[in-house]
């Protein structure tokens, strides 16, 4: 099992200290470092920045926001990150929420499936460098009785076959990670509850004629170091409280409906009431113990290499670490931490 490092969204204060943790995640021996988007920093420029400041670590977008580009701009913006990490890029994909999509990029969050489906259809097809055609439901390349004539990619990427991520939730979202993408990337997994996510994979890597053999199984999971297991579990409730009661609206928030079909549906309810009603802190309080221990690597370092044991029993190959902490110390004690709970398990 290899280990990863999130940085999370640029631009929440700790932008300062972001490229010293990728530059100690990539002298520690880390695989990949992924930043994200939403509806702030876009994750292009920063792994552009990432990527020339570290020399080994792989750069990835965790993720690229679908209705934030087209799928042709998405294949140029990937091409390029390779070219210039010298083949150190991963291309993370995902549809974001209705709230983001038709908020932030006038996009209707309608039919994802099929809309994620026929994009990376199209990044396939660009990157092989063939001349780009296409006609579907959401994209028609080139369009029809105009001037408009297939083109091909003009950037040559390092690698042949650009390894391609999507983040998924739901069965069937999961079921097509597993059928037309190389990785998935995943919040909140538990090693517990690693069927909810695992078992769709594996039906569609089957309708594909694969199995989950050579295919990235790539949670993020928080790490919060300290001997009182509780309070280090106390430092991520507000983040949890963000994701099971913020992301979304009541109706559609995948965090909450993934808390419950672990089993927390009383508790998801009560943060999402909560948080919704603007009452931050009664939401975080309202987050179960067992919820964030489950999903989170907490304590000193033997019992983070027990859990880590676990998530690799569960078939996670890539462990992408988040590290508590608002300070460059947490952060980097977090990075180390991980290294050696790793090796104390054998899994180095």
């Amino acid at each position: 099992m290899r280990l990863g490092i999130n940085l999370g969204y640029w631009g929440l204060g700790l932008d300062a200290d972001n490229i010293a943790v990728a530059q100690e995640a990539d002298r520690l021996g880390y695989a990949v470092c992924w930043a994200a988007e939403a509806y702030g920093s876009d994750a292009a420029t920063v792994l552009s920045y990432v990527a020339a400041k570290t020399e080994r670590i792989d750069v990835g977008s965790a993720i690229f926001q679908i209705p934030a580009r087209t799928p042709a701009m998405t294949a140029m913006t990937a091409a390029t990150l390779d070219t210039l990490s010298g083949g150190r890029f991963r291309l993370g994909l995902g549809v974001s929420g209705p709230q983001v999509s038709e908020g932030w990029y006038g996009v209707r969050f309608d039919k994802p499936l099929a809309r994620t489906r026929e994009y990376v259809e199209i990044i396939r097809k660009a990157m092989s460098r063939e001349r780009l055609v296409h006609e579907g439901a959401n994209w028609t390349l080139p369009l029809p009785g105009g001037p408009g004539k297939p083109l091909k990619l003009t950037v040559h990427p390092v690698r042949e076959h650009l390894p391609l991520y999507i983040a998924s939730m739901g069965p069937k979202n999961l079921e097509l990670t597993g059928e037309i993408a190389d990785g998935w990337l995943g919040l909140f997994f538990a090693p517990e509850h690693a069927a909810l996510s695992t078992d769709a994979l594996a039906a569609g890597r089957a309708k594909a004629g694969r199995t989950l053999d050579g295919f990235d199984l790539c949670p993020t999971v928080n790490i919060a170091v300290g001997e009182d297991v509780r309070a280090a579990a106390d430092t991520l409730r507000d983040y949890t409280a963000l994701y099971l009661g913020g992301m979304g609206s009541k109706e559609k928030n995948f965090y909450s409906q993934l808390a419950r079909r672990m089993g927390f549906e009383q508790a998801a309810d009560q943060v999402q009431t909560h948080y919704l009603a603007r009452d931050k802190a009664a939401a975080a309080a309202a987050v179960p113990h067992e919820f964030i221990d489950a999903t989170s690597l907490l304590g000193d370092t033997a019992r983070i290499a027990d859990r880590m044991q676990a998530y690799a029993a569960a078939g996670v190959t890539t462990l992408t670490l988040a590290p508590a902490g608002w300070t460059l110390d947490e952060r980097i004690a977090g990075l180390r931490t991980g290294v050696e709970a790793l090796e104390r398990a054998g899994l180095a």
